[in-house]
């Protein structure tokens, strides 16, 4: 990771900047710098500073932390521990697991209000990133197709909410745990899929299209494996 002096210079605003104009300015420095808009104003150095400083301040925790370690001279780490996270993901789920009743009665009820609604939300996540890729294709740059992007990342972050909503609103029966876990996970990789795709909105890095477009790949996967458990239970 590239050293930054101070991000607030790299991103020219100041240490009062909301999260929102620190977000705008960083999108238009990139637009200025980034080489397949501007091929004579293009700057790699330029453009690792400037992610750089946007990792740091982009992240509300990670910029307290770095206001508070500035007043005490001292560096914050920068460091994206996702492996961390979903560990420590996991072991909420399975320490759930373990402290909940599997009631078998439960079974009809648990697939109609959990199963059912949360299928149908991972639908209309999962079959429509193609189109939306396919659109924003014509021209990364345009305002507008970058805001019917954005718009849609939040209708799929939304339909994620109300999923996970719904998973937690009622413990899964002990025929069903290998489907709950694969929408676990799936609802993981999501989540995940989104932040990438998000990113990539910022920073136009194809890297961050490309990971979300192969989490929410996995993310797919893992619905199919619920779909084909849950069969196999009613058999």
């Amino acid at each position: 990771m590239n050293d930054v002096i101070n991000p607030y210079e790299t991103l020219r605003v100041s240490p009062q900047a909301t999260q929102s104009e620190i977000k705008q300015a960083y999108r238009r420095l990139v637009k200025l710098v980034h080489p397949d808009k501007n091929l004579e104003s293009s700057d790699s150095e330029r453009m690792i500073q400037i992610n750089g400083a946007y990792e740091i301040l982009g992240d509300p925790q990670r910029r307290q932390s770095y206001d508070r370690h500035q007043k005490s001279g001292r560096s914050p780490s920068q460091s994206r521990d996702r492996q961390t996270r979903t560990a420590r993901a996991q072991q909420n789920y399975h320490h759930a697991r373990q402290n909940s009743p599997d009631p078998d009665d439960h079974l009809e009820k648990w697939v109609k209000q959990v199963y059912q609604p949360i299928n149908r939300m991972l639908y209309e996540i999962l079959y429509t990133l193609g189109d939306e890729i396919d659109c924003l294709a014509a021209d990364p740059f345009d305002d507008e197709l970058m805001a019917d992007f954005q718009a849609y990342l939040q209708k799929c972050r939304d339909f994620l909410n109300q999923a996970q909503i719904y998973f937690q609103s009622m413990q899964n029966p002990a025929t069903v745990a290998s489907v709950a876990a694969n929408l676990y996970y799936c609802l993981d990789r999501i989540g995940d899929g989104i932040d990438e795709l998000e990113f990539f909105t910022l920073n136009y890095d194809e890297h961050y299209l490309h990971t979300g477009q192969e989490l929410f790949r996995i993310a797919n996967g893992l619905r199919k494996e619920a779909h084909s458990a849950i069969k196999n239970v009613f058999g």
